[in-house]
């Protein structure tokens, strides 16, 4: 059955203004929870960076009463004058710097605990999402979303903000040291603010879609690497790199495009507030020079205003840079709060009904299904599968098969009707409780990464050397294991620890038997094998069996042989019921089926 879930605005690059502001407004939700758990730390750092920079913004004011002041003093006779000024912006100095460094560690504590906390955020809630989502979202997307895009959040929590705060308040310090100065010099100043924030603000409306593009195509350019490399074999066996090559330059090229546009832009950004910066200081240069001249205006506060002014517009400059890194984050704080917003379609019950010994009856009622939004695929399924059954699914691909496994799995829900496990309802029962009772293996046998026991015993957590080796003799899996270079604890990613496709299987087999599962669903569990590998793996299927309720997806009839009742699907439907004997005798599918089989083996 095909899926049809529903394209996600998710990647969306030009959005309307109600929704950008929803996205922006939910960015900003995810970092101030962050941030909320760091109250204490965030107090003292609020404290550290107005005392610094009050200090440091006091320089000016400090040369400006050394000059008017001081130096007639010292002129005067009194050489302490020189000691007192020098003393006091001596201890600004040490105090502007030391509580600086202090901030800096801060708020270095502060970003990397937040980045912790929503790395396990993502990790943890892509884990939780059902697997429609993942069928749906690219792995490439995902990894995109715990690297570049968290790596980009990383640059501006470990330096952007602090800079940011930090030149903030400090520019604002300073302004308010130009008026006490002389107020007319910080209206000029002022006035330089009007151009600033109609700069700012162009920079923003338009560096918006750059940065929202550059994360879409990040994510773009990382799935495709990851897609070229997971298929490599195919890529070897279709010669598919020079088609390869092509298409990953084109994704390149785009990025390289979309960072040339964001430089650009800020190229156009840092130049303004230099040019802005440098007239503020002439216009301020002029004015006070006159008044010094007509005597309404002293030399050291000039000369203060001047150090004000260029510390003024100092800052600027560093905020319109790490003002670039802020629009980069907030395109990516956009994607992490978007998949942290996806809901898992497969809920856990509030209530869970409690499950006593299970047996493994399986019931569909009226069931009706279909993935996502999309068509109904499954209308009205009726299907009754009594306690300890090896039942068989066939039919053609796309007959609806896995949808069946998965549905029992309950990696998907109907969209009405019913399944019941012993008389309740899948939905009412806890996950763990499901889990536990419900085993699917599938046609990859995937092993993690570790030793073979440590791959095994993920059917029962906790489980004892003895039990696994147990469970490996029973499916007929001990002898191979045994042959590998270090036996039960090679690991299964290091050189000589590769195994094949069969003893992979063999291994996952191993691993549903220490689970010991009341219901067993088998997904095309012997499609890949050669005949040697499958008579091995059919072997150890005959004895993980056992008298569990089995559901049996396979392509292959040879699989079907040892199974109590057949079904035969087609366009999600059961089409024919009945035990193998039975139904190769009728004049159906099932028999169209046995007889090309038999013919292929001939």
């Amino acid at each position: 059955m095909s899926q049809n879930t529903g394209v996600s605005n998710e990647d969306a690059i030009t959005l309307s203004k109600p929704e950008r502001a929803r996205v922006r407004a939910r960015s900003w939700r995810l970092l101030a929870v962050l941030a909320g758990k760091q109250k204490p730390m965030l107090a003292l750092t609020v404290l550290l960076v107005v005392v610094s920079n009050a200090a440091s913004a006091s320089f000016p004011l400090i040369i400006a009463w050394a000059i008017d002041w001081g130096l007639p003093q010292v002129q005067g006779g009194n050489i302490a004058a020189l000691g007192i000024t020098g003393g006091v912006y001596l201890l600004s100095a040490i105090l502007a710097g030391s509580l600086l460094g202090w901030y800096v560690l801060c708020t270095a504590r502060i970003s990397q605990a937040m980045l912790l906390d929503l790395r396990l955020r993502v990790f943890r809630h892509t884990q939780r999402l059902s697997l429609e989502f993942h069928e749906n979202y690219t792995s490439g997307r995902i990894i995109s979303r715990q690297t570049s895009d968290l790596e980009t959040l990383r640059e501006l929590l470990d330096q952007g903000i602090s800079e940011l705060v930090s030149s903030s308040v400090f520019v604002i310090f300073t302004l308010v040291s130009i008026f006490v100065l002389d107020w007319r010099s910080g209206l000029v100043v002022v006035a330089a603010m009007i151009p600033i924030s109609l700069l700012f603000r162009w920079y923003q409306r338009r560096s918006e879609t750059v940065y929202r593009e550059s994360r879409v195509v990040s994510a773009k350019l990382i799935g495709t690497f990851v897609e070229t490399m997971t298929g490599i074999r195919a890529v070897k066996a279709f010669r598919r790199e020079a088609s390869n090559d092509e298409n990953y330059a084109n994704v390149a090229g785009e990025y390289r495009d979309n960072s040339i546009r964001s430089i650009n832009l800020f190229g156009v950004l840092q130049p303004g507030l230099v040019l802005i910066g440098s007239l503020s200081m002439a216009a301020v240069l002029a004015w006070g020079g006159f008044r010094v001249l007509d005597g309404t205006l002293a030399v050291g506060v000039l000369v203060a205003l001047l150090l004000a002014t260029k510390r003024v517009f100092q800052p600027v400059e560093n905020v319109a840079m790490f003002y670039s890194s802020l629009q980069a984050a907030t395109a990516a704080l956009e994607k992490v709060s978007g998949l942290l917003e996806e809901e898992p379609t497969v809920v856990e019950p509030l209530k869970p009904r409690p499950l006593g010994r299970v047996t493994g009856h399986l019931e569909f009622k009226d069931a009706v299904f279909g993935y996502g939004d999309g068509p109904v695929v499954m209308d009205r399924f009726d299907l009754d599968i009594p306690a300890g059954q090896t039942i068989a699914v066939v039919g053609q691909t796309g007959a609806g098969k896995s949808t069946l496994a998965k549905l029992i799995a309950r990696f998907y829900d109907l969209r009405s009707g019913s399944l019941t496990l012993d008389g309740v309802r899948i939905d009412q029962i806890a996950n763990d409780d499901l889990r536990r009772h419900v085993v699917m293996v599938t046609q990859e046998s995937f092993l993690f990464s570790g030793t073979v026991a440590e791959n095994i015993a993920l059917g029962k957590p906790g489980a004892s050397r003895e039990e696994i080796i147990l469970a490996a003799r029973a499916v007929g899996a001990h002898e191979f294991i045994n042959a590998l270079p270090d036996g039960y604890e090679t690991d299964v990613n290091k050189r000589g620890g590769r195994v094949s496709a069969g003893q992979r299987q063999l291994i996952s087999f191993a691993r549903a038997f220490l689970a010991d599962p009341a219901v067993l669903i088998l997904d095309e569990a012997t499609s890949s094998l050669d005949i040697p590998s499958e008579r091995a793996v059919q072997r150890g299927l005959q004895t993980l069996l056992g008298n569990r309720t089995a559901l049996i997806i396979a392509h292959r009839l040879s699989t079907v042989q040892i199974a109590d009742r057949v079904l035969v699907v087609h366009d999600g439907m059961v089409v024919e019921d009945g035990s193998p004997a039975e139904l190769i005798s009728e004049d159906g599918r099932f028999a169209a089926l046995h007889k090309a089989w038999r013919e292929s083996m001939v």
